[in-house]
């Protein structure tokens, strides 16, 4: 019998394998608003900020700041989450009420990112929940899920 418990706990739990983990993708019926909306005198105030003098150091962001529709287009946006607080997604503040409610996921994908693995749950209208997580993730299936949203899931180890 060994006299120090802890140690043997410690020592039996690094043994013991990682639980895996699956995701699926959230409902955005259920997603809630956490953040809002930029109000039209706050967007036409980092517009000139950000396209005006300084436009030379975003030049890989060029269509953006051609003109106030592409900026307001790009940065009209707000933050939501899954009902579980999983998943986040940009939303456009121009997406009509209820939209979301009408969207259903059409592909999964997982990507790496460094050391972050990136799951992202598209669903049209340039509406992308994603997750980051540390652990490797893979898609199950081909990763289409229009005809089976069942089947928007991935595994992580």
């Amino acid at each position: 019998m060994t006299r120090h418990p802890i140690l043997l706990a410690l020592m039996l739990g690094a043994a013991l394998p990682a639980c895996a983990e699956t995701l699926v993708c959230p409902d955005p019926a259920a997603a809630v608003q956490v953040a809002t909306c930029p109000s039209e005198e706050q967007l036409k105030y980092t517009y000139n900020g950000f396209c005006s003098d300084d436009r030379r150091l975003y030049a890989r962001d060029y269509d953006t700041c051609a003109n106030y529709e592409n900026y307001r287009k790009e940065k009209n946006v707000a933050l939501w989450e899954s009902a579980d607080g999983a998943f986040q997604a940009y939303v456009s503040c121009d997406l009509p009420a209820g939209a979301l409610q009408r969207l259903k996921a059409a592909t999964i994908a997982v990507t790496r990112q460094g050391k972050l693995t990136r799951v992202a749950c598209s669903y049209g209208d340039k509406v992308i929940f994603t997750h980051r997580s540390k652990a490797q993730c893979r898609v199950e299936g081909d990763g289409r899920c229009a005809a089976d949203p069942a089947a928007c899931k991935v595994n992580c180890d």
